[in-house]
């Protein structure tokens, strides 16, 4: 099936190309996201028309998201979640979640804008990616802890925190206590 892109899809086209896809493609999602219209000699005259004002709008658009995306650039949220001593979470971290977080954070996103390339189910940090627009998208940084002092510690670190991490850290600590201790009673 041929359809007119009324703006730019990923990975399929800019706005304006006439492109064919997949009858189903276009019927359940091009064209009821008003993504695309068929591409019929009508359309093709009502597009002729309509394509200085699509296009103005489009750069108006994404001018907003640009302006966004400057705010945004390398935003880090923390996503605090139940996990396992190994690190695996019950559960996983969704869009949803990662929206939730942005908004709490003070940037307005939709769950549709968040694109999880893997499934999160474990802690640490994660890159994913905000498409603000067609044309725009920023990366964000997940840090997914069972606590902020969780979160705070896996920041620095640059990673995962487990149960037998945390435990080595108080070992360390009460080693160093006893040292310091004993080196004060021989001294």
């Amino acid at each position: 099936m041929e359809v007119i892109l009324l703006e730019r899809v990923e990975k399929l086209g800019q706005m304006g190309q006439v492109v064919n896809v997949r009858p189903g493609f276009a019927r359940n999602y091009l064209l009821p996201q008003r993504k695309a219209m068929r591409a019929t000699k009508a359309n093709l005259a009502v597009f002729d028309k309509q394509k200085a004002h699509l296009e103005a709008v489009n750069l108006e658009r994404r001018k907003d998201a640009e302006h966004v995306a400057t705010k945004m650039d390398n935003v880090t949220v923390v996503v605090i979640r139940q996990a396992a001593e190994t690190g695996v979470l019950y559960g996983s971290v969704t869009t949803r979640d990662v929206s939730d977080a942005l908004t709490a954070a003070g940037y307005k996103t939709d769950r549709k804008q968040v694109q999880i390339d893997t499934p999160i189910k474990t802690l640490g940090l994660f890159k994913l990616r905000v498409v603000l627009h067609p044309e725009v998208s920023i990366a964000v940084t997940v840090n997914v802890a069972r606590s902020a002092e969780e979160a705070e510690l896996q920041a620095q670190r640059g990673g995962m925190i487990t149960a037998a991490d945390l435990r080595d850290d108080d070992d360390e600590e009460e080693t160093y206590v006893e040292e310091t201790a004993t080196e004060e009673e021989e001294g």
